[in-house]
Order: structure tokens, then sequence, then C-alpha cells
């Protein structure tokens, strides 16, 4: 996986790439369904891409293995002009292309997955900046709702979204470390099954972080977040799981200089091998029969994933 995320971030380190570049480089390694829609906000334009890699078993095909989404999620690519090259928040994006790049190649050596697997992420290398405690945020020309209309797909079955999560004082460790799993605004208990994944590709004790409520609901709501990270998870039914790539001192988003191709290879390798597994139907994300019970007794909270709480949602 190191080779394409080589190839990707060398790719993403110019102020001139756009989803039209990665598409390109993408479909001169196999034919692949990639779909570009360029979206322009107050502050600019982004590039949403798509690209869905059909399984053997897949929806697509007619068959029943579940889909798994991948979000890469992140302000932008580059923060031009106020910064000049590569910044820490691409990661997200360099992961997600990255995994794109290593199903298209294992297709083309002829190993296929059973399940579909469907990437989104986009790419804007000159977002803008935003205050944040305690290191600034990266912008983006568009808002989140945006970005989930684009990126959060109805046919995904469950989400990985990987973002950069370095800009806190929360998690202290290089490398990845994985979320509970935020359904309708419950934050469920961590899956096992990806504890097992993550610590087979990482080598290592597995490495989670922890969430407040308030980090599962909206933007735009007035309440501090950790990071856009489950943000994916205000739009969708789907069990949601935040992978993020994570420093141990604070770090910008907006900071050049500071990615580690070694951990995002570990974030992409950890979603290839979460996709192997959950197509499947080897791999869970939360246990239905819990989920369940915990609605009988407490009720419904996707109010959480709303703006305005009870009010919105009765």
């Amino acid at each position: 996986m190191l080779k394409q995320v080589i190839e990707v971030m060398d790719l993403m380190d110019s102020s001139y790439v756009s989803g039209q570049v990665v598409k390109d480089y993408l479909l001169a390694k196999k034919d692949v369904q990639v779909f570009v829609d360029r979206v322009r906000g107050e502050e600019g334009s982004t590039d949403f891409v798509k690209i869905l890699i059909p399984g053997t078993n897949g929806k697509v095909q007619g068959g029943n293995s579940p889909t798994l989404g991948v979000i890469g999620r992140l302000g932008g690519l580059g923060a031009r002009p106020e910064q000049i090259g590569y910044v820490s928040d691409g990661d997200g994006a360099a992961a997600a292309i990255a995994l794109a790049a290593k199903l298209v190649e294992m297709q083309v050596k002829g190993d296929f997955l059973e399940g579909d697997v469907l990437i989104c992420t986009h790419i804007c290398p000159d977002a803008p900046t935003q205050p944040h405690d305690p290191v600034p945020f990266m912008g983006s020309p568009v808002d989140i709702l945006t970005m989930n209309q684009y990126e959060v797909v109805p046919e995904m079955d469950a989400i990985l979204s990987i973002d950069t999560t370095k800009g806190n004082r929360v998690i202290n460790h290089k490398g990845i470390a994985i979320s509970p799993t935020v359904k309708e605004g419950y934050i469920l208990r961590i899956s096992e099954d990806l504890i097992d994944i993550l610590q087979t590709v990482s080598g290592q004790p597995a490495v989670t972080f922890a969430l407040s409520t308030q980090d599962i609901t909206p933007y735009g709501n007035d309440l501090h977040h950790l990071n856009s990270i489950l943000q994916p998870a205000v739009a969708t039914k789907a069990p949601v799981v935040g992978v993020a790539i994570t420093t141990q001192t604070a770090v910008p988003g907006c900071a050049t200089g500071a990615s580690h191709e070694v951990d995002v290879a570990l974030a992409a390798r950890f979603a290839l091998e979460t996709a192997k597994q959950f197509g499947r139907q080897k791999c869970s994300f939360y246990n239905e029969g819990e989920f369940a019970h915990l609605q009988e007794l407490y009720g419904s909270m996707n109010h959480l994933q709303t703006l305005s709480g009870v009010n919105e949602s009765s």
C-alpha cells in the first residue's frame, strides 16, 4: 500500500490537482467507475470524487454481499496561498484514493473482493483555514451538509471515515486510532472485529479514541467538536467508525511537511482489510440485537443527528 500512497501524495502535492487528475490516475490503471462533481461554495470550489469498486457478489452484480463505504474526510489538500504545498489535512483523501488505487491494481492481478466498495472524498488544493483550539482547523469551500450530500451514499451499509485527527491533546499516539461505532445518535461500543483487524495490520495493541455526544452532532450548532471525522454519521442510518490518522503532539491541519506516508498507508491497509472481511460478512460494526434492545429501553436518539434536536425531529 505504501507504493500507492506515495503515488497519490505526489499527485496531490500540486496547486493544479483536481478531481479529473485523480480520475485519470485511476483510469490509467484499469477501466473503473469514477464520478467527479465540481461544487462551488462561498469560498471557492472543490471536486467531489466517488469511486465504485464492484465485488464478485456485490449489489452491482445482483449479489447480496454488503457494501462498505470509505470516506476520505478533509477540508482541503492545500491552503494556498496562505500555505505552500500539501497540508496534513489532506491525509484522509490520500488514504481513500490510495485504497482505490490498490483495489484497482488487485483486480488487474486477479484478486476481487466479494462486496462492493464505495470510496468518496473531495479534491481542493486551496481551501481556507479557520480558528480552532488548540490549533487552527482547515476550512473548506463547501459546508459539511454539502460534503455529506456527496460523500454519504445510501448504498453504503457501513462507513469508515478516515480523517487527519492531529489537532487535539486527547489522542497522544502516532499512527492511527479507531472510534466507537456511531449509529443513529448512539455511541456504541467499539467493534471487536475492527479491533482484531487493527491489531493485525498494525502489529500493535489497538489504539482507540473517545467521543463525546457533541462530537456526533452536526456542525453549526455552536458546540465544540473534536473534528469532522464523525460528521458522516449525522447523514445516515448506517454504522460509522472514525479512522483517525494521529500524532503524539497537536499538529494543525493546515501545517505542511507534517504528513507521514507510513501512517497514511496504515489507515488505507486497515480499510482494505476491513473491506475484505465486511464483504464476506465476517466483520460486524455493531451488535444488531444489542442495538435493538438499546432502542427498546431508551428510544430513538436520531434527534442528535439534527441541528435543533428534539424539536426538529418531532
